[in-house]
Formats: C-alpha cells, structure tokens, sequence
C-alpha cells in the first residue's frame, strides 16, 4: 500500500487515505443554504473515494460571503441543511469537513461566469469590511475598515459557526486565513495598515487570526481536527511571504492547530504567480519541516504518482485536489488502480463493475 492510501488519524477522526476534496466555491446557494447541487456535487466526490470532502468557504456572517451565491451558516436555521450533506458524506466513507471564512474586502462580487466584479446595492451587493479601507481592486469601493467592537463580533460569529458546524455534523473544520479574504488581510502589511494593536509587525498583524483560531478551538472537540488554510506568500514584494508563515505556523500550532492547508496568492489582483505542476508544494515541505506540523499540499497537482510522490517524499501529509477533481471525482479510485492494480480499488458496490 502507497503512502498515499496509508489511513491518517487525528483525534478520533480517521482519513481513509490522504486525498481531500479541496474547498470549491460553487457560487450556488441561495440566501447561504445549500441546496441539491451541493449535496451532488459534494456527495459524488465522497463516493469517488475522497478521504476527505470539505464543504466551500462558507461565510459566517452574511456581509461576509464572496458573493450573494456562497454558502453561510450564520444561523440556526442553515444547520440541518449541512447535516445532511455531511451525514451522506460519511455514509460513503469519507469525512467532512467545512471551512469557515469571511471575504472582508473581497465580499460583494458577482459569480465568475458573471465577471466575478463588485457589486454595487442595486444588483445585490452591500458595503465591504476590512483591516484597512483599501480596496482590492482600484475599481472597487473601498471597504470601511472594522473598529475593535467589530473584530469581537466577528471572532464570536467564528465561533457560533463553528457550534453549528459541530451540530450540522461536520468532523473537521478549517479556518480560511487565505486568499485575500479577511483573515489573510490582517495578515498581510499590503491589506493591514492598522496603527493599533492589530497593525504594523508581525504579531500585531497575526493578532486577529489567532484570537479566531483560540477562540474556535475553545468550542471545538478537542478530538476532532482544526484545520487552517493558508496564503504562504502573497506574491509581491513587500507582502507576506514564506518566513512569516513559517512564524505563522509556529503560533498556530501552539494554538492547537492540527494541519496547516498550505496555498498562496490571492491578496493583490497584480500579483505574478509562476503556476505549473506542484508549484506550492515547497511551502507545505518547509512549514512541516520547520514547525512540526501536519500540512496540506495544494495546487496543481493532476496525477497519482505526482500525489503520491508528495506524500511518500515528506512534502505534506495530505494532498487536496481541486480542479482535478471536478473533471473526475472517481480520481482517488482511479488512483488506487493506476498505483496498486484493481484489487486495490474499493469502488462502492454499485459501480464495481466499472473497476474491474
């Protein structure tokens, strides 16, 4: 058996093999509930044989959803919603997961098949927030940076996400500290010009973050994994980079974060980013070497033996797919053939003659 397929307990939470289903917005929820393209769509990758299937960035306060078409659980009333999806989930197998976010400045935009801009009142959209009023783009509205009472409201609406999630089902959580989106914002000195405690060096900056990834972990099982993404670097000179995540990373493990969901890019529209095959994996090598912690590996990574090679190698200890597993959720099954022959294949029965 590959590394790959090598089960992985955290907690008391057991991954059947180290394929996970990235977080992919579908930009298809109405008012944050899902609905029957999120329970097909997440429940075939589970069936595909995913170790794990994470549920989209999902908004913890309505104004901080990427657009109106994302997924909340702001409310009690999204809760049985979610537990369907996850109870399907691991019926077939596999574990769910949910990430929790707030877009901050990115908020208010419209679907990408609809140009993915801001979105002015009339057309649905609302007022952005965020560390500091700069805008992502120079065509948006600058977002109203948030003042102390603010961030307490938002670290308790983390929270309250994260009972829910507990309640809908969900066995891991991931806080979503990447992409530009409000979390990585504070990170970042491109997005934080704060000149209080939240702004200026790195532990003022990383200050927010963490009282969100403490105060969640606080009403999280500790037997159940916590989960971070995020942006090592931003790109740009300037910006955050790989030794503050590094340094990052430190702090949330001594927080009691499990695993480090290691991505990149997202906080600056100008950024060059050098895409190819495995092109972030060198961040997911470095924080587990340096730190001692789990990671994530992501981006770009299309084939078994590139994802086995990135775990047997000691790059991460998990690999998640994104695009790859929208153009076949069967992947992990097709990997199991590809790397240990057709006896190696676990097919739900149903399909099991498409697998021998």
């Amino acid at each position: 058996m590959s590394d790959l397929f090598q089960p992985w307990t955290i907690g008391d939470v057991t991954f059947r093999n180290r394929i996970f289903v990235s977080p992919m917005c579908q930009y298809s929820a109405d008012d944050g509930m899902p609905n029957d393209w999120h329970f097909v769509h997440l429940g075939s990758r589970a069936v595909g044989g995913a170790g794990m299937v994470m549920l989209e960035a999902t908004a913890v306060t309505a104004d901080g959803r990427i657009s109106p078409g994302d997924l909340g659980i702001w409310s009690d009333e999204h809760v049985a919603e979610y537990r369907r999806n996850a109870d399907f989930i691991k019926s077939q197998g596999a574990v769910a997961g949910i990430q929790l976010a707030h877009a901050g400045r990115k908020a208010s935009c419209g679907a990408p098949w609809d140009g993915g801009n801001q979105l002015d009142k009339a057309s649905g959209g609302w007022n952005t927030v965020a560390p500091s009023a700069i805008a992502f783009r120079d065509a948006d509205v600058p977002p109203r940076a948030l003042s102390t009472d603010e961030l307490t409201e938002i670290r308790d609406a983390f929270v309250a996400a994260a009972e829910r999630s507990l309640a809908a089902g969900m066995d891991v959580v991931e806080l979503h500290c990447a992409h530009g989106y409000l979390l990585h914002e504070f990170l970042s000195p491109l997005s934080n010009q704060r000149d209080d405690e939240y702004g200026g060096s790195l532990e003022n900056r990383a200050r927010f973050p963490l009282e969100v990834v403490r105060a969640v972990r606080k009403v999280w099982p500790k037997n159940k994994p916590l989960f971070v993404r995020i942006s090592a670097t931003d790109w740009e000179d300037g910006g955050w980079d790989l030794d503050q995540s590094v340094q990052f990373a430190h702090w949330l493990k001594e927080a009691g974060v499990d695993m480090v969901d290691c991505s990149g890019g997202g906080n600056t529209p100008t950024a060059k980013i050098p895409v190819g095959p495995g092109y972030q994996t060198d961040f997911a090598e470095r924080i587990r070497r340096e730190v001692g912690i789990a990671t994530g590996a992501v981006g770009m990574i299309t084939n078994p033996v590139q994802a086995e090679h990135i775990v047997h190698s000691g790059q991460a200890d998990c690999v998640l797919l994104a695009r790859e597993l929208l153009r076949d959720p069967y992947f992990p099954l097709r990997a199991a053939m590809e790397l240990h022959g057709d006896d190696n294949a676990t097919p739900p029965k149903q399909y099991a003659r498409a697998f021998s």
